[in-house]
């Protein structure tokens, strides 16, 4: 078997073995049965009617979840703003009599209004933390019940950030993660944002010991009694690795009132575990089950690793080994689609970042999915977890409770994740009083008690962890100076692009430095993207000559913004997820491993203008390069100033001429050969290549599974042809839908087809057809 085929095996069986959601047997997927309407002139919405259950919104849109208020073009920088309504009705047993009747929204952006059967339940602010009400109250059983929903993502001075015509990213619109229906008995482990209790509510999980040898894990369990009896109560935690049980633990009888919540803590010990970490990406099952006698009256599934975090010094440890983590930043948007983001294509973006070479992953600038932390768990990515902030402060009790209150529910919903580093609760790139700094720090550790708590901030004072952008220029440059932990927040991308703008982007004179920019798509060219390349190896290479304990590309993925009509293209990876040579440049920083095993990558099209300077990244010992099956040179990694420093420098090939035919790089360790790779100069395109992007995780029906379809015009022999840019027509058949509203072009070859599929009941094609008569089609058979 080729590594390649061993390395996806990897990654499926990771997705196997790994549920992205435990769903308890109270908990029902409510994504499906919507209708939606924007306010746009002529409509107009009376919100006194809307809410009523006979309301007729027969002229409404049938639309499931995830969804966005607007399908927009490529590149966007007036994403639509306005006014948005959902409704939906649904059908509660009389069997559901007595128990307590939740619903969450993973996402609501921005300002959510939300009313049950005509009672307004919840007013929300902010579009990336979960919106949970209690309806049971007005719930009706055994007939119809409406929730309508409003949503108003305008520009905001309450949840910020900026407006969006300054703004360096976009927000979009809709409820554009899951829902869910959430059915509890009276008595149940409670809700943690619910509850709105401090370092309470739900299940919390910590670990006060944990070795190789030993682990020691602490689990307190916040119930409510809602019967009008004295209960008595007590928790068994079962803890399971795949399917055998390591450990349990029964609490002690505990009497809860008519009304009372309290917790019951728990220790679970653990003999030899099977600990966390970013290579090996260990994760238990945490089954916690609530007794009323004999009766399980409720239970719950929390996924947990078993690590330890610590700084000494400056230097960061996970489980007592120093580690320098490589990373990435990431923005979550897809094009047209905006935030509406299936579970699957979440996972698959954490799968690319892992692939790419990065330990790490900086979530900028905002809280990402409850599915994209998952597959971080699954994946081994540490995470910076972040609440939303992007150089805006506004100097009133209402955005600074804002900030506050983001920053426990942040805390209260990902504190059970292993991937979790630290917390980034503060507002990036902007000038904040230092009392208001504190007291964001001392939310988060009141939220998260103990040493294993760790705040990030953008200034120097007040967190934990100081982040500094390499733009900006980074302070403590030498080892030794200081003793606060710092990572390079971003680098790589802004010092290479302008003047430095400081704070004031959207201010600046459109000054590019077009060609040794990193902002460089790949429409652009190879010199463009090998010189981007060049200037993610200077950036990183410098960023280790410093005590920071890691750094963060900015940025994984091109994205769009509100304040500039072009895409922000420094990505190691375009917006539709195809690599960079800077892509190759970070695969090859991380050593040969059985998961992900040795590499190369030659950065050429090998056409007659391709540059005679070679350079080749591999985390090979030599690499030895042949043109049409002759030994051009077998070298060593590059000892230059920009390579001291790196895991694993690239290789630089001086050649005499071009020759037309087949380049070839061969890895070898230890003088025997690991990897090949080979590069055919394009000859005339003959056919169009349909592939799926799947990366590792299937296609799913009954999602709103969005993914990408690539349309590849090759020649006879497969190979691209990277100059070609014309347009591409494409029929689709089956219950699928092409979310693109404009022209499907070719860039560098590659046209793009952004897909979202309904159900695969009945399979799909994709035809492609170009306009020079090339074809190609690509079927995926029913699935049973």
């Amino acid at each position: 078997m080729n590594n390649k085929l061993k390395t996806l095996f990897f990654i499926l069986f990771i997705c196997l073995i790994t549920p992205l959601h435990l769903v308890a047997a109270d908990k029902e997927n409510f994504n499906q049965g919507w209708k939606f309407i924007k306010e746009i002139s002529p409509v107009v919405i009376n919100q006194n009617e809307v809410i009523k259950p006979n309301y007729n919104d027969k002229d409404w849109t049938k639309v499931s979840l995830p969804h966005t208020t607007n399908i927009e073009a490529l590149p966007v920088n007036d994403q639509w703003q306005g006014i948005a309504w959902y409704r939906k009705e649904f059908t509660l047993d009389k069997s559901e009599a007595n128990k307590q009747l939740l619903i969450e929204l993973e996402a609501a952006m921005n300002y959510s209004q939300v009313w049950v059967n005509g009672q307004l339940l919840k007013e929300h602010q902010g579009g990336y933390l979960p919106v949970i009400l209690d309806f049971t109250a007005v719930a009706k059983l055994g007939e119809k019940n409406t929730i309508v929903v409003r949503l108003d993502n305008t520009d905001n001075l309450v949840t910020g950030p900026k407006p969006l015509k300054r703004l360096d990213f976009n927000m979009y619109g809709g409820l554009y993660r899951n829902a869910w229906l959430i059915k509890k008995n009276q008595i149940h482990i409670t809700n943690a944002i619910l509850e709105d209790k401090v370092a309470s509510g739900g299940i919390f999980v910590t670990y006060p010991e944990a070795t190789a040898k030993k682990a020691r894990v602490e689990v307190k369990t916040h119930i409510r009694n809602q019967k009008n009896s004295t209960e008595d109560i007590f928790v068994v935690q079962e803890l399971k690795l795949g399917n055998k049980t390591v450990a349990k633990n029964k609490s002690q009888v505990v009497q809860f009132k008519n009304g009372q919540d309290k917790s019951i803590q728990q220790f679970v010990e653990v003999k030899k575990p099977k600990l966390w970490s970013t290579h090996s990406p260990n994760l238990y099952q945490l089954i916690t089950k609530v007794y009323q006698g004999k009766t399980v009256v409720d239970q719950e599934v929390t996924t947990i690793g078993i690590r330890r975090m610590e700084f000494k010094g400056t230097k960061f440890y996970l489980n007592g080994e120093q580690m320098y983590l490589r990373g990435v930043n990431r923005h979550q948007e897809y094009p047209y689609v905006g935030y509406a983001l299936s579970d699957n294509a979440q996972v698959r973006d954490a799968i690319k970042i892992k692939k790419a070479g990065f330990d790490y992953v900086r979530l900028s600038h905002y809280p990402h999915s409850p599915a994209f932390m998952e597959a971080c768990d699954s994946l081994g990515l540490v995470v910076l977890d972040a609440i939303l902030g992007w150089q805006f402060y506004d100097d009133t009790e209402a955005f600074r409770n804002q900030m506050f209150n983001a920053s426990r529910d942040l805390v209260r919903r990902d504190r059970n994740h292993a991937c979790v580093m630290a917390w980034e609760v503060s507002l990036n790139e902007t000038q904040m009083p230092l009392e208001f700094r504190e007291k964001l720090s001392a939310v988060a550790h009141e939220e998260y008690p103990g040493d294993q708590c760790f705040t990030a901030g953008w200034m120097e004072d007040g967190w934990d962890i100081f982040l500094q952008a390499r733009q900006h220029k980074i302070k403590h440059h030498n080892t030794g100076i200081t003793e606060k932990p710092y990572l390079v927040s971003e680098y790589g991308d802004w010092e290479y692009y302008s003047n430095n703008a400081g704070l004031n982007q959207d201010k600046m004179p459109r000054q590019q430095r077009l060609e040794t920019s990193s902002r460089q798509l790949r429409a652009f060219g190879e010199k463009r993207l090998i010189k981007q390349a060049f200037n993610l190896q200077e950036s990183h290479n410098d960023n280790k000559t410093t005590s920071a304990f890691a750094d963060s590309y900015w940025v994984m993925y091109d994205y769009t913004r509100g304040y500039h009509p072009d895409i922000e293209s420094s990505g190691l990876m375009d917006i539709y997820r195809l690599p960079k040579f800077g892509y190759y440049f970070y695969q090859s920083q991380r050593s040969p491993t059985k998961a992900y095993p040795a590499m190369v990558k030659m950065a050429t099209y090998w056409q007659e203008d391709s540059p005679l300077d070679l350079k080749v990244f591999s985390n090979c010992e030599e690499v030895s390069i042949y043109v049409n099956d002759k030994l051009v040179e077998t070298r060593k990694p590059d000892q230059d100033e920009i390579s001291e420093h790196l895991n694993h420098p690239p290789f630089t090939f001086k050649l005499n001429e071009f020759e037309a035919g087949t380049i070839k790089a061969i890895g070898l360790i230890d003088g025997k050969e690991k990897v090949v790779e080979e590069i055919k100069t394009p000859k005339t395109a003959k056919r169009i290549q349909v592939a799926l992007d799947e990366s590792g995780v299937a296609v799913a029906s009954g999602q709103n599974d969005i993914v990408f379809v690539y349309l590849k015009i090759v020649d006879e022999m497969g190979t691209v042809i990277e100059k070609y840019y014309k347009k591409v027509q494409v029929e689709l058949e089956g219950d699928i839908q092409i979310m693109n509203n404009q022209d499907i072009v070719a860039e560098a070859g590659i046209a793009t087809v952004v897909v979202r599929v309904n159900s695969l009941d009945k399979g799909f094609k994709v035809k492609a057809i170009s306009e020079d008569k090339l074809k190609g089609e690509f079927n995926l058979i029913e699935t049973k």
